[in-house]
């Protein structure tokens, strides 16, 4: 399907602000034509007085028509610049309103899309879709749908006034037409791969420039300052070469066009001249037809320009409606789940699942585990036994190949996605914070809370103290992502905002891995109480932070080799054993070879 068809189906709700935009252009276009009609019938008057054109009209005294006329023009002038504003106000807000609408739904979609394809896809070009892309099809619809309606209708209308006059005439001055609608139409179809290939290049430079923004520190500090230069124009030049391509092909359009134009003005400047001199075509007809010629043939040059502006939006068009046609996998809608009532019973049964790409390695492979309601159980092992993806699966970010995960007895495949998340607080060991107040974020999520409970939640986090030593205390600005805090700082405001959320089910994730000392006994001491009468799921390297789990689970290759609490871990003499070693300083003989395995997600 055509994208710009696609993309009037998709905008149904404003057709009616189209066929009104179109009726304000087509309105404008005639009150533009009439002008040069008006010249043609002043010079009629001047040289043929009572024997004018006018005069047949039942005004027969020259003063009387040359007023009559400049009535006239003063109508047509004021109407044409009255239809010139509607018609601008109308097509530019219709592009404004849809440029909102679709970039917003575009957004929506694509947080509803599963993390696995944000893995396959670039951020970059992401970026580019919903910024640039959307603002090339606004700029469309800002002004070349306009341009497009008036050359059509201004084009049939000096047309009619050609066969009106002299259809004689009139055939040979729009012999041009067809050759220069079917030059215009040969360049589009060209252009096409072209422009496609230049918001592919623009997206892909987008990716190189927000991966190098988001690792400005990292390039730094390796000095390779140089060779992300290079890696950008390498990105910028394929983008250059591309568009190169396209200029090519566009420009040569405008030229092309005016030939063929000069071979209708001139005709039209001869032949009707020599009508003229014969007697076979009256001084203010033949003037008029040689202002319409232009007026007819001139605004064509346009279409080289509105050809390229159209190829332009339609590839910019076809990748957002593309990205809207991306199927959603894990469907939101489900089984109501009150989050009063969630108990925290959690139960994996069976569980297969593989990342996409990561060979014929498992992440998890026939996995069971129950977690009972309101315990706190811990995940620990080598990078790459599956512990992370246990949490990701329980949060449906992705879906296993097999198996079931059942909440308080339902399988979570069935419940309302939103819900589910909203029973669950997850902190990850990459936090990320909006670029907006301490406040906003530690409430992230829940547009109604409470100043007072915000600063409960601070305090209970051990981040209160931080956060009055701060410019503007709970009103400070963070920074993009929260780069103005420390990493401990960062990951205390990630609690604060678990534990004003209160949720039923707490996850988290190497919460306290990227820290110092300091700071993780501050958020130690603050899990311990934020666990307690909830199920909560720990995931830790550092085995200090889930020595007082009611059970401690090792992983490796995707299943549980070891489980207990930590005295049973430590008396087995197992994995976990040796681990506890290495972390305080002795070195078991199994904890060496398992720490040499490849890891396996």
């Amino acid at each position: 399907m055509h994208p710009l068809h696609r993309l009037f189906n998709h905008a149904r709700q404003y057709r009616k602000d189209a066929w009104i935009a179109s009726l304000y252009s087509l309105l404008n276009k005639i009150f533009d034509v009439l002008p040069e009609i008006l010249i043609g019938v002043a010079v009629d008057v001047v040289v043929n007085r009572k024997e004018s054109f006018l005069a047949g009209m039942g005004v027969p005294e020259p003063r009387d028509q040359l007023i009559l006329l400049a009535l006239l023009t003063v109508i047509i002038w004021v109407g044409e610049s009255l239809f010139q504003y509607l018609y601008d106000v109308r097509w530019r807000n219709l592009a404004q309103n849809l440029q909102h609408d679709l970039r917003m739904e575009a957004y929506q979609h694509v947080q509803k899309l599963e993390l696995a394809y944000f893995e396959r896809n670039r951020t970059g070009n992401l970026l580019a879709i919903l910024n640039e892309d959307i603002n090339q099809m606004e700029r469309f619809f800002n002004g070349g749908f306009n341009s497009l309606i008036q050359v059509f209708f201004g084009s049939l209308m000096v047309g009619g006034v050609f066969f009106f006059l002299t259809k004689e005439l009139a055939f040979l001055a729009l012999i041009p037409v067809p050759f220069i609608l079917y030059g215009a139409f040969w360049f589009q179809s060209r252009l096409a791969s072209r422009y496609t290939s230049v918001r592919e290049a623009a997206g892909a430079l987008a990716t190189r420039l927000n991966n190098n923004l988001q690792g400005i520190a990292t390039v730094k500090a390796y000095a390779a300052e140089d060779i992300e230069v290079q890696h950008i124009s390498d990105a910028s030049n394929v983008y250059r070469h591309n568009n190169a391509e396209a200029i090519r092909l566009s420009a040569a359009i405008t030229p092309v066009i005016r030939m063929a134009i000069l071979a209708g003005f001139t005709v039209t400047l001869l032949y009707g001249g020599f009508m003229t001199l014969k007697g076979e075509l009256g001084v203010g007809s033949y003037s008029a037809l040689v202002y319409l010629t232009q007026r007819l043939l001139w605004p064509l040059t346009g279409l080289a320009e509105l050809t390229d502006l159209y190829q332009r939006s339609m590839a910019s068009i076809q990748r957002v409606m593309n990205l809207l046609d991306t199927r959603v996998s894990i469907e939101y809608a489900g089984q109501a789940l009150p989050i009063d009532q969630v108990k925290g019973d959690i139960r994996f049964e069976n569980i297969d699942f593989s990342y996409e790409n990561s060979g014929i390695n498992p992440a998890l492979q026939q996995f069971n585990l129950h977690i009972a309601a309101g315990s706190n159980i811990a995940f620990v092992g080598t990078t790459g036994g599956g512990k992370s993806t246990i949490t990701k699966l329980l949060l449906r970010f992705y879906e296993p190949q097999g198996g079931e995960i059942r909440l308080d007895g339902a399988n979570i495949n069935g419940l309302n996605l939103q819900e589910l998340r909203r029973a669950i607080g997850y902190v990850a060991q990459d936090t990320f914070l909006a670029d907006a107040s301490i406040a906003e974020n530690i409430s992230y999520g829940q547009l109604n809370a409470k100043m007072e409970d915000i600063i409960a939640a601070a305090k209970a986090a051990e981040a209160h103290e931080f956060i009055e030593n701060l410019p503007n205390g709970y009103l400070t600005q963070v920074g993009e992502r929260g780069m103005k805090l420390s990493g401990g700082q960062r990951q205390r405001l990630a609690l604060a905002r678990a534990i004003l959320k209160n949720p039923p089910i707490l996850i988290l994730d190497e919460a306290t891995s990227a820290v110092d000392n300091e700071t993780e006994a501050a958020i130690q001491r603050s899990l311990e109480k934020l666990v307690v009468g909830r199920t909560s799921i720990i995931i830790a390297h550092r085995l200090s932070t889930v020595r007082h789990a009611d059970c401690i689970n090792v992983l490796e290759r995707g299943r549980i080799i070891e489980s207990g609490t930590h005295a049973e871990l430590l008396s087995k003499g197992g994995v976990y054993a040796d681990l506890w070693r290495l972390q305080t300083g002795e070195l078991g003989a199994h904890v060496s070879a398992t720490l040499i395995e490849p890891p396996n997600n």
